[in-house]
């Protein structure tokens, strides 16, 4: 999405005001009409940034601008007291999902705004519930033990996810089948042979599934095996493979094998020669597992 894309002249204007840092703009825009802070474009319709409000923008996520201003913390604090201001009923839910936004972000972790905004959304009154997998999704573990720290819920894949493998040895007695599903999905993102192992031995299904709530906001739309093949670790693709994983199973973005995924991550920008060459060997690996 591109600021071209927004219809609304005045909701344009207040979105190119963030950008920039105008925060001085940004005031006299909502002073003109309050009414922007609590209006929904009706565009893009669809997706996780479907129909946003203002105070989203300040996340940059989904990426528009690869940076945010240094006061985007002033910025939203200004347009959450307009907010407050208008006592909209949608308030809380506003606040909730740009925490939630902010907190999976690549570019306020980049800029070093990211606990900052998070602790001026929670002081405004935005929720921490649920699990923290969607940061850690993301590879944004600080934003993770924050939200830990002020009350999110700690469980098997949360162990998993940020490396604490004696905390996951306790949990897995008392996960569910979902749960452990889950926390295998996020050991085979990570490359965690050690703890693929671990779970595989705990008896689980290894075309299992889990539920919305338990993934919440993790990577939900491939396999373990998927997921192994894009970390790089044959270990872990084969412990996968030995107990049976689906060589023929597809993801749901983009209806690919895992074979199909080692040789497309084969041609990811990015990567160096030796990375290209270890999914090789897991695509040959993936041809004859045998």
């Amino acid at each position: 999405m591109t600021n071209n894309d927004i219809s609304d002249a005045r909701f344009q204007e207040a979105v190119q005001a963030i950008d920039s840092g105008d925060i001085s703009g940004l005031r006299h825009i909502l002073e003109r009409d309050p009414s922007l802070v609590v209006k929904r474009l009706e565009r893009p319709a669809d997706g996780y940034f479907a129909r946003p409000y203002l105070l989203w923008f300040v996340a940059d996520n989904p990426i528009r601008h690869e940076k945010l201003p240094a006061n985007i913390v002033a910025i939203a604090e200004m347009i959450i007291e307009a907010m407050q201001k208008g006592g909209d009923e949608h308030y809380q839910f506003i606040l909730d999902y740009t925490l939630g936004l902010v907190c999976t972000g690549r570019i306020p972790k980049e800029c070093k705004v990211q606990i900052p905004l998070m602790e001026l959304l929670v002081k405004q009154g935005a929720a921490v519930r649920g699990s923290v997998l969607g940061p850690i999704g993301q590879r944004n573990f600080e934003a993770a033990n924050w939200l830990l720290g002020k009350g999110a819920d700690y469980n098997l894949a949360t162990a998993v996810g940020l490396g604490d493998v004696e905390n996951a040895k306790r949990l897995v007695p008392h996960s569910t089948p979902s749960e452990r599903y889950v926390a295998l999905v996020v050991a085979a993102f990570f490359g965690r042979a050690d703890v693929v192992a671990l779970l595989i031995d705990a008896g689980l299904d290894v075309n299992g599934g889990g539920t919305s709530a338990d993934f919440n906001g993790f990577h939900s739309h491939a396999s373990a095996l998927h997921q192994a093949v894009y970390s790089g670790s044959l270990d872990s693709v084969k412990r996968l493979v030995e107990a049976g994983a689906s060589l023929t199973a597809t993801d749901k973005a983009y209806q690919g094998t895992p074979l199909d995924w080692a040789r497309h991550m084969q041609t990811e920008a990015g990567i160096d020669e030796g990375e290209r060459k270890n999914y090789a060997v897991i695509e040959s690996y993936l041809r004859e597992p045998a």
